[in-house]
């Protein structure tokens, strides 16, 4: 007889691939026992059970490979626990550029590997041969190798947590498709089957390719989108070495790794198959698509080049079968941002097997304590715009997402599928002036500017790449005339009501009840005192304000700033980005530049000072210029209505021309703001940092009347003698041409210890160095002192290079430019 469904539950999860499987393993792990799973046919019957079991560790920020480590630590002991074999080999992986840039990149991930004790070794060619001598090391510049690296199976894996999860007390049940999720609007409730309704405190969407649709339910955003994966198995060979190391050779597109003494062909090609573009089949379950063999031949032809093995091997297997991506190759993990108490883990890219472990543990966390366990900012679900579930959109993007995998993950690479989604009225302006666009949530931004080049294009590189001159000019404009900027992409909320100062002010660590006209720079912080976002709040009259904040944590901060607003006041926010295009011009020149065109406004620093904000006329528009600064010199933002858009700026770049007026780009305004020290979050601050580690104690304000989220613990920090963590600037003593850049994850040296790492970097073009920022630690307390004693080192590409270290910026660290 058949288990009946329990009528509640404490979490119900939606899918039982080995996402879901974890998640209910490690929320058992944690006391939670009131765990329902349900699967729509079998467990690993959609995408795990094909997936190549590839079990790697080291991934592009350094949280994402705590998490991928935590995976393979806990594959170690998972079979002695749980009773059911894995299928696990610590066999290591290694590794192989064929270019020096590949070298490159891979040796600066090997020394951001150091900052958290993972094993790895930058390997010659000759001692790839030595490991791997059935491998043709033709044109082989050199690799790493990662002795913790491994593989397992994957359906063995899945049946293991589950084990787990049912012998600490959770349901799991097989052919029970859930056919709705429930909600009333405002949080998820339970789930509804075929046999029957589960009401529940908290539902979970692990459903792999059919999140999308789930979610889609109850007004939930999860872009995602199947597309075809390819890989060949051969016969038994004799000579292949059990324990021989997972390849991977990402300029040919292709991993190896041994199968039970025969030789897997994987391929992550540069451009992809997208599929079920119209819909997934009800009956899809360990289910293949239909082979192609022209599509997978040139992977393979290289590939028997580079393994001559497999000129003489037959092949067993041809498969495809299909796993699903997401636009930016990251998954989703969390809390839905409009909509409590769902949860999602899905759109796993291609690594949800090495994932599992670490994405089930930290959403685990998440569900019992309410907020993710560290910064997972660049997995968080709340970073999406409803635009990405667009089918045309997604498709077209699903064609590179999956090549990307491999792809050289140049700095500033830019995506080249479904791109001008999102244009500010300035864009075809800006393109006439030479502007090379980037991309962010859709946005085309103008990053760099070539003028006079027929076609503005990147030439990618670690080291100077070929915009880095017109960047230089338009830092010199910026420094010694005046630059304009397209910042439209730049959110913006307005927030009304009677009581929305009261709200924004418990809300924002800064005091926000100012007079109307001031800017109000503040961090939200959650109730650990770590930074949820970092913006601007503008009292523009008693009951109305303007919070402004980045492209990227739209999204984010708004559903932030809805989820305090409580229900019994009176206060609404309203995202207004879309409606107001905003420009910035900014430089010595600036001020007589916004005179000009006026009509002869008292602009002087009596009448307008730093911090202030007030509509004005230009041309024959109203516009609300904001003299505020996010490089370091005298500018001004201007808001502006969009349709009087195009007509400001042609008001402005006219009347620039005498001024030395000159566009910039994002690059350029990311350069100038790391010369002034200037954080960015999601790079140099997140939830896991607080405004005093990060140098940012000024914008707080402890003694305002009611508080805010977070005092209680930015106070006990505070009264700390000292304080064991701190952000500082840095700059390499090198000055040359050849001098290495500085990106992020760098390991940070005193006295020849690893003490901390950057953040983030960039060329300081007014100063003339290689600058970043970074967190430094010492139990006993990061002061001036102790910065001022040591020996500052950066390693990059495994090599160190010489450092000043300190608090201050490099560039006019008395704001004497900015408060002219």
């Amino acid at each position: 007889m058949a288990k009946p469904l329990p009528a509640h539950a404490d979490v119900v999860i939606v899918g039982g691939g080995i996402i879901g499987c974890s998640i209910a393993y490690h929320l058992t792990k944690l006391g939670i026992s009131g765990v329902t799973l349900l699967e729509r046919m079998q467990l690993t019957s959609g995408t795990t059970w094909h997936a190549a079991g590839l079990v790697g560790q080291l991934r592009a920020t350094r949280n994402m490979t705590e998490l991928a480590k935590y995976t393979s630590e806990l594959f170690k002991g998972l079979e002695a626990e749980t009773g059911h074999a894995t299928g696990f080999k610590q066999n290591g992986s290694i590794s192989v550029a064929l270019n020096e840039a590949r070298l490159e990149e891979f040796k600066r991930g090997a020394s951001m590997a150091k900052n958290f004790g993972l094993e790895v070794q930058v390997i010659s060619p000759g001692e790839i041969r030595e490991r791997m001598p059935h491998l043709n090391i033709d044109g082989v510049c050199g690799g790493v190798f990662l002795p913790g690296d491994g593989q397992v199976n994957p359906i063995d894996v899945t049946q293991a947590y589950a084990a787990g999860a049912r012998s600490g007390g959770a349901q799991i049940f097989e052919n029970k498709k859930v056919t709705r999720i429930l909600s009333d609007g405002q949080r998820a409730y339970g789930v509804e089957t075929a046999d029957g309704t589960i009401t529940a405190d908290r539902v979970v969407i692990a459903g792999g390719m059919w999140s999308r649709e789930l979610g889609q339910q109850v007004g939930v955003h999860l872009p995602l989108h199947a597309a075809e994966h390819f890989y060949i198995v051969t016969e038994p060979v004799a000579e292949l070495p059990a324990d021989m190391p997972v390849v991977r050779i990402p300029d040919e597109w292709a991993y190896y790794k041994e199968d039970a003494g025969k030789l897997m062909l994987g391929a992550f090609e540069p451009v992809a198959k997208p599929w079920g573009m119209d819909g997934i089949p009800d009956d899809f379950s360990f289910t293949t698509l239909p082979e192609d063999i022209e599509h997978f031949e040139p992977v393979l032809e290289r590939a028997v080049s580079r393994m001559p093995l497999l000129e003489t091997a037959g092949i067993a297997l041809f498969f495809n079968g299909p796993e699903s991506f997401t636009p930016d190759d990251r998954y989703y993990l969390g809390q839905a941002p409009f909509l409590k108490d769902l949860y999602v883990a899905c759109g796993f890219n291609s690594i949800g097997i090495q994932s599992s472990g670490g994405a089930g543990k930290a959403l685990a966390e998440w569900i019992e304590k309410g907020h993710p366990p560290m910064d997972l900012s660049d997995v968080d679900v709340r970073r999406i715009h409803p635009f990405q579930s667009n089918r045309r959109y997604l498709k077209e993007r699903t064609s590179e997402a999956l090549g990307l995998l491999y792809a050289m993950h140049w700095p500033y690479h830019q995506v080249e599928t479904a791109r001008g989604v999102r244009r500010s009225p300035f864009h075809d302006r800006m393109k006439d002036l030479g502007a090379c666009f980037g991309e962010v949530n859709g946005w085309e931004r103008p990053n760099w500017f070539a003028p006079g080049e027929t076609e503005p294009r990147y030439a990618y590189s670690y080291g100077r790449q070929n915009w880095f001159d017109n960047a230089q000019a338009e830092a010199e404009a910026v420094r010694d005339t005046v630059g304009i900027f397209d910042q439209t992409s730049f959110a913006k909320f307005l927030v009304q009501g009677r009581d929305a100062c009261a709200v924004l002010n418990t809300i924002s660590a800064n005091q926000i009840d100012v007079e109307p006209g001031k800017i109000v720079y503040t961090q939200w912080c959650n109730e650990r005192g770590g930074i949820e976002a970092d913006l601007t709040v503008t009292r523009i009259a008693e009951t109305t304000f303007m919070v402004v904040t980045g492209a990227a944590p739209q999204l984010r901060d708004f559903a932030w700033l809805q989820r305090h607003i409580p229900d019994d006041t009176h206060c609404v926010a309203t995202d207004i980005t879309s409606g107001l295009p905003m420009l910035s011009i900014m430089g010595p020149n600036a001020r007589e530049l916004l005179r000009a065109v006026s009509g002869g406004e008292d602009l002087s620093n009596e009448a307008f000072a730093f911090g202030q904000s007030r509509e004005i006329e230009v041309g024959f528009a109203r516009v609300r210029a904001s003299r505020i600064t996010y490089v370091g010199e005298l500018g001004y933002e201007l808001y502006i209505p969009a349709e009087f858009a195009a007509h400001v700026f042609d008001e402005i770049w006219k009347a620039g021309q005498a001024l030395g007026l000159k566009p910039a780009g994002m690059h350029t305004m990311n350069n100038c703001r790391m010369e002034k020290g200037f954080r960015h979050w999601g790079h140099d601050i997140a939830d896991e940092d607080t405004p005093i580690e990060a140098g940012l104690g000024f914008a707080v304000a402890y003694d305002k009347v009611n508080g805010f989220i977070g005092r209680d613990a930015l106070l006990r920090q505070k009264e700390q003698p000292s304080h064991t963590k701190r952000m500082v600037a840095l700059a390499l003593t090198d000055t040359s041409a050849d001098c290495p850049m500085m990106y992020h994850e760098e390991p940070i040296y005193r006295d020849g210890k690893i003490v901390g790492a950057t953040t983030s970097g960039a060329w300081g073009h007014r100063v003339g160095r290689s600058l970043a920022l970074g967190y430094v630690h010492n139990r006993d307390g990061v002061n001036a002192d102790w910065l001022n004693s040591g020996k500052w080192e950066v390693e990059i590409a495994w090599s160190k290079f010489d450092a000043d270290v300190q608090f201050r910026p490099f560039y006019d660290p008395g704001n004497t430019r900015t408060r002219c």
